[in-house]
């Protein structure tokens, strides 16, 4: 199944595009960890100090941010507007490129990209400004960024409305019943609840009809860990589209989870602490 978020002709849709990695007004691309180090490497220590303090100084709160971050806790924003031009270019090559990038469609028409860092939890959002203002920038420590969580629960009905099958139906009303069912018994924090599409038998005319029913959603997510996955939010509350791609893009995995945003594109407790240490190695071998 793919329910994404399109463009229809004379409508209100807000087309969305999945912008590349780093994407940003120069077109610079970020950099894996890898292309970290090798970017770091050319400068020394006291050059990248004198040069960059306010972004040293930042570094040292991200890293006892995501000491201290969990999971289930709210997240920790910090603020870019302090750092000049040089310092957000270094800022950019010390995050790299994580495992997760998206976009939100906003209520006002605008996008949000959100790319996860190459340490993960640690997330960078990007809102459009308004015509010929700058692009709201952040950081965010959590398990997901919370303008992806929020938008999960304001813009999705509560609700979906089960009209007649179409000829040639086979499964699809059992499962917009059990759909309806779980959306109506998930509470926050509840294990999400998953409908495996690759082992039941849906027609063409079952998905067509899921699809209208479910309606698309203002959330696409995508990782690029341990095989990739998509993750699309349907126009239902708690209702995701959730596959799993092969090296050709095909699904091979092909779900609807009911509840929370799927943990294929969320932060666990260990990766906070994880990329901690990972970004103590880092200020410690190129900012001290």
């Amino acid at each position: 199944m793919r329910v994404g978020y399109t463009s229809v002709a004379d409508s209100d849709d807000v087309e969305m595009h999945v912008l590349p990695l780093g994407h940003d007004s120069t077109d610079r691309r970020g950099l894996t960890g890898a292309g970290t180090i090798a970017a770091l490497a050319t400068r020394s220590g006291a050059e990248l100090l004198a040069q960059c303090p306010r972004l040293a100084d930042l570094l040292a709160q991200l890293q006892t941010a995501l000491a201290a971050q969990r999971a289930d806790a709210p997240p920790t924003l910090f603020r870019l507007d302090r750092l000049d031009d040089a310092e957000r270019s270094l800022l950019g090559d010390v995050l790299g490129e994580g495992e997760v990038s998206g976009i939100v469609a906003l209520p006002d028409r605008r996008v949000a990209q959100i790319q996860e860092s190459v340490f993960a939890g640690l997330w960078r959002v990007r809102i459009e400004g308004e015509a010929g203002a700058r692009a709201h920038d952040y950081l965010e420590i959590g398990a997901v960024p919370e303008i992806a969580a929020r938008a999960a629960l304001d813009f999705p009905s509560p609700e979906i409305a089960i009209t007649s099958p179409p000829e040639g139906a086979m499964n699809v009303m059992p499962v917009l019943a059990e759909i309806r069912q779980r959306m109506a018994a998930h509470r926050a924090g509840d294990a999400s609840h998953v409908i495996n599409f690759t082992l039941l038998p849906m027609n063409p005319a079952d998905m067509e009809h899921l699809t209208a029913t479910l309606g698309n959603g203002p959330i696409q997510l995508y990782s690029r860990g341990y095989g990739s996955c998509r993750v699309l939010a349907t126009g239902a509350r708690y209702v995701w589209s959730v596959q799993f791609l092969n090296a050709m893009d095909t699904p091979v995995l092909d779900t609807i989870e009911i509840g929370d945003v799927p943990a294929a594109v969320r932060a666990a407790d260990e990766d906070f602490q994880d990329s901690s240490e990972r970004l103590g190695e880092i200020i410690e071998a190129y900012f001290a």
